[in-house]
């Protein structure tokens, strides 16, 4: 039985930074999101279904995503996003059964998604890791990376499970705050993860 190791944590926090560790000691990493993103324009199910949900112009002529459209949209409307969601989930659900098949000679597998607890689908893992920093790196992070204001980072902050409830849900957790050093803690939880996935 494959082991499944979800990680997540806020925006900002270096969760991606913590599964290019895990890669380079070979352990394939399924990034949810990233994928979420791409089978909105490559998953013939779903493509329907948000067209069915958000009309003719959730898409470009080309068969493009209208990001801007689907955007304006669910960004400020809670029930317009938990329909999305519910149409996506379901679909990077099937994306990952599919990927899970062609990883079936690794240790274990990792699972990378920003709402693993939010979408419960940690359920899914035999493990959870969840990565926390001070919200003042993740902040600084974030600008730098994204050019995006302080306002609208906060605002990606709120609709995310705060730290204290993610810690209640985790089964281990790495301090990324620029004091302790992140690659020992990642070889340690790796070293723990090989003898449980032999």
């Amino acid at each position: 039985m494959m082991l499944k190791i979800g990680i997540t944590g806020g925006i900002g926090s270096g969760k991606t930074t913590v599964c290019k560790v895990f890669e380079l000691l070979g352990i394939p990493v399924f990034y949810a999101d990233t994928v979420a993103k791409s089978i909105m324009h490559t998953d013939p199910v779903l493509k329907q279904e948000i067209l069915k949900t958000f009309g003719e112009k959730s898409y470009f002529s080309d068969g493009e995503l209208n990001r801007p459209y689907i955007s304006s949209i669910v960004f400020n409307n809670e029930s317009e996003l938990t329909k999305l969601n519910a149409l996506v989930h379901p679909a990077v659900f099937r994306a990952f059964d599919a990927w899970l098949a062609k990883h079936s000679d690794a240790p274990y597998i990792i699972k990378e998604a920003a709402l693993l607890f939010e979408t419960e689908s940690y359920k899914m893992c035999d493990l959870s890791v969840l990565v926390i920093s001070p919200e003042a790196s993740r902040i600084r992070r974030v600008i730098a990376r994204d050019g995006i204001s302080t306002e609208e980072i906060l605002l990606r902050m709120d609709r995310q499970f705060s730290d204290e409830q993610k810690i209640k849900l985790a089964d281990h957790i790495l301090i990324n705050d620029e004091s302790r050093l992140l690659i020992p803690q990642i070889l340690t939880l790796h070293e723990q993860f090989l003898k449980i996935g032999t």
